[in-house]
Order: C-alpha cells, then sequence, then structure tokens
C-alpha cells in the first residue's frame, strides 16, 4: 500500500509525523507556468525565452544526487527553453569548502544547495527567498530576518543501518534499549569475528555522523545554546559535557567496534562492505536505504536511534536553514531569478517532489502532503521522528545566529578527531587545541 506521510511543524522546532493510507498520485511531470498570457488563446502562447542558470547541490550520497538529477532532467524536459548548467562534483572533500573554492574562482552558482545559510548570508551571496515560494513550507527558520531557503527535505537522523543475519548470527535477539545493550551488541558481532560497524572515513563529511551523535547526547540536548557560550568564552571543550562526548567516540573506535580501515574506506563503499557481510552495520541516515536496497534487492536490514547513556533517544532533526537558495548575483536578472522560481516549484510540485523523496528517502517539508511509497525502515524513521519522547538537535555545524560557529572549525575538528584516533594519544591537551582554535577564527572574524 501507498502511504501518506503528513507533517506538522510545531513552531520552527518539533516534528510530527501521521501515516495514514492513500491513493496513488500521477506520474506525469509538468511545468508550473505553462499559462499562457491574459488575452491570449492557450495553443498560441507566446514562446518563452531562453534560459540558462547554473546549479551546485552536495554528491556525498548517491541515492540523494540521483534524485537531484532526475528532478532536473525532468523539468528541463518539460522546459525545453531552460538550460541548467550543473557544477557539481563528486569530492572527497567537505561541501562547504566545495563552495567556497567555486566562489572563489569566480563559479559560485545561481541555484546552490544552501548549507551553510548564514555563513554565506553574511558574505552577500544569497538573495531573499521569493514569498511565494516561501508559502510552499509550513515555516522555514530565518537568518538575519529573512528567509533564504526552501527546505528540500527535512532534517533526517542518523542510526543504526544493521544487517539482521549478522545480528542474529551474534545472539542479538533486540534493538539495544540503553548505550550499555549497544555496546554488549558490538562485543557479540566482534567475537563472531565480522567488523561490527564500518566507518566511512576517507570523507570529511562522515565523520559528522558520529562526532555529532555524542555532541548532541552530551552537550547540545542540555544546551542548545553552547556554540554561543563557546563563543563568548563562558564554556570549554575540557568541561564534562563535551569532554565525555569524545572519550565515548574514542572509545567506540578503538574498543575494536569499527573496521580498522575506516580511513580508507570512503562513505559510497559503506552499503558494498554491510551487503556483502564485512561489517554488521554502519552509522547513516536514511537516505542510505536506496543504496542499500540496490546493492542486493534480497538483503534484510533494519535500523535503530543508538540511545544515550541513560536510555534516551537524541537525534539530528530540528528545522534548520538549509535547503534551495537563490544567488545575489542571480536575482539581479529577472529571466533567471523566473526559471529558477519555476524550477523550485516544479521540483516541490505533488508530481514531481514524491518521486525525489521516494528515491532519497527523504522527509517532506512541503505544506502539502505529499503520497509516496516508504520502505519498513523508512517508516520505522518516520515513526520514531513523530514520538514526542525523542529528542531533537541540530548538529555542530548547523546553528546559526549567536550559536553559528567560526566557518572553518567543523572540518578542523573533524581532522582532529582523525590525529588523536589514528595516533591513539586522545587527551585533554587535543580539547584546549580546540578551544584555542574556535578563539582564534572568532577573533579573525570579527576584524
Amino acid at each position: 500500500m501507498v502511504k501518506t506521510f503528513s507533517k506538522i511543524l510545531v513552531g520552527s522546532t518539533a516534528l510530527a509525523l501521521i501515516l495514514a493510507g492513500c491513493g496513488n498520485n500521477s506520474d506525469s511531470a509538468t511545468s508550473t507556468s505553462s499559462a499562457a498570457p491574459a488575452g491570449t488563446a492557450a495553443a498560441t502562447a507566446a514562446p518563452k525565452k531562453d534560459v540558462t542558470f547554473s546549479v551546485i547541490y552536495a554528491t556525498g550520497d548517491p541515492a540523494t544526487k540521483q534524485a537531484v538529477v532526475d528532478s532536473i532532467a525532468a523539468y528541463t524536459k518539460a522546459n525545453p527553453n531552460v538550460k541548467i548548467k550543473d557544477l557539481s562534483e563528486t569530492t572527497t572533500a567537505a561541501y562547504l569548502d566545495f563552495l567556497k573554492t567555486k566562489d572563489a574562482v569566480g563559479e559560485f552558482p545561481d541555484l546552490v544547495e544552501m548549507r551553510d545559510t548564514q555563513l554565506f548570508a553574511d558574505a552577500g551571496k544569497l538573495a531573499e527567498l521569493p514569498k511565494d515560494l516561501q508559502g510552499l513550507f509550513e515555516s522555514v527558520p530565518q537568518v538575519n530576518g529573512k528567509v533564504y531557503n526552501a527546505p528540500i527535505s527535512l532534517p533526517a537522523p542518523q542510526g543504526i543501518i544493521y544487517s539482521k543475519k549478522a545480528y542474529a548470527d551474534a545472539g542479538i535477539t533486540e534493538e539495544p534499549k540503553t548505550y550499555a545493550d549497544f555496546l554488549a551488541a558490538q562485543e557479540k558481532l566482534k567475537a563472531k569475528g565480522i567488523s561490527p560497524i564500518v566507518v566511512g572515513g576517507k570523507d570529511i563529511f562522515h565523520w559528522g555522523f558520529w562526532v555529532n551523535k555524542f555532541l548532541i547526547d552530551e552537550v547540545y540536548i542540555n544546551d542548545a545554546d553552547w556554540n554561543a557560550k563557546r563563543s563568548e568564552g563562558k564554556v570549554s571543550f575540557t568541561d564534562p559535557g563535551p569532554a565525555k562526548a569524545m572519550q565515548l567516540m574514542t572509545d567506540l573506535f578503538t574498543k575494536g567496534y569499527v573496521d580498522k580501515g575506516y580511513m580508507s574506506t570512503a562513505d559510497n563503499q559503506t552499503a558494498s562492505m554491510l551487503v556483502t557481510g564485512k561489517a554488521a552495520s554502519l552509522f547513516s541516515g536514511p537516505w542510505m536505504f536506496p543504496t542499500i536496497a540496490q546493492a542486493d534487492p534480497k538483503f534484510d536490514f533494519g535500523w535503530y536511534p543508538v540511545p544515550d547513556q541513560k536510555g534516551a533517544v537524541n537525534v539530528v532533526g530540528l528545522a534548520q536553514p538549509a535547503g534551495w537558495s537563490l544567488s545575489a548575483n542571480a536575482a539581479k536578472d529577472a529571466d533567471k531569478t523566473a526559471a529558477i522560481s519555476d524550477f523550485i516549484k516544479f521540483f516541490f510540485s505533488k508530481e514531481q517532489y514524491p518521486k525525489y523523496l521516494k528515491v532519497a528517502s527523504a522527509i517532506p517539508s512541503t505544506k502539502e502532503k505529499m503520497t509516496y511509497d516508504a520502505s519498513p525502515q523508512l517508516q520505522e524513521v518516520l515513526t520514531m521522528m513523530a514520538d514526542p519522547n525523542v529528542k531533537k538537535s541540530l548538529q555542530i555545524n548547523n546553528f546559526w545566529g549567536a550559536n553559528q560557529i567560526p566557518p572553518q572549525f567543523r572540518n578542523w575538528f573533524y581532522k582532529s578527531v582523525q590525529d588523536w584516533l589514528v595516533k591513539g594519544d586522545f587527551s585533554a591537551d587535543y580539547l584546549k587545541k580546540a578551544d584555542a582554535e574556535w578563539d582564534t577564527e572568532v577573533k579573525a572574524m570579527k576584524k
């Protein structure tokens, strides 16, 4: 049966999802701006101008990348007068660094998937999202008092994607209810001679999954303004919360629970390692479900969130200013702005958007209900996200305003984590260096 996922945003933070049966949508894909000019018969509508605009989006996840590629192809087929120049590239570099490089060489795109809105808005690179587009969504957080983003989907949580066979063979009969249960399960897997967890550590962005899991549990769930306090010098990475978070992560990597080849394993290799039995699980989001199913349609896998020390479930899931954004330069060109606005309306249309959601296993962001087939694993995610007992947070780099982190800190910190894990010499000195790096960058931002 096709499932309908109806999203309700309370304010701009809490997410509830209601599952109900519904009929199929049409598969047609048409432009949203095909009406004839006033006083002209539709059959003799004036031809549209030829327009070209550039686009960049994150390509780290194959399924999500394909979903965007399919949307662009469908739009240009329906609108042959519009040419969309795709400047996206698959790279192991962080997406933020990729965008900065494109900007430095004069190739900042007309339409961009924006994740660091505060940074680029402050730099004058973005234009406010047209009002008619803002109305497509229930609520979008503002940055500097303006809405810059058309959220491609709502933030998706990370969790353990696991082989049911590997878990059964290791005698794991139920999903962990506490973090102690989680570690006990990893011990059982290790004892069976299989790598419990594969990590795509070759890609810098992949480090954000585990780093943020522990920072959310030990820091952000307790204090959503921690970043602002760090910038003011009121808190430190050496404090009990962040220190414990990084110790927990270090223990996970150093006690044999993570496949030893993590530094040479790319994110796009993790699904293969899972389905071929080289690893029992990976920690990632629902966007990986289609990739795993494509790698082996018969592979039986499950998903669960990793509980914290007290057995609570804390996940990524708060609304954030991210999504399709119009560049300030493109906004100066009326024809480009019109074409980009038309593409965004097409992307989120009831005919097209469900196709993206299905391919990407994404959570819908629109006011309008969207109907699409959801896998059992995605239904587990949606049910968890609707649970009022589940607490939601942002990742360290997704805050904005006073809580925005220094622009270079995220990648610096992820690389610092890599350093101490590879060397095996984690200590408070690394956390002191994190404070120093943060302070140095904050001072540089004020100059």
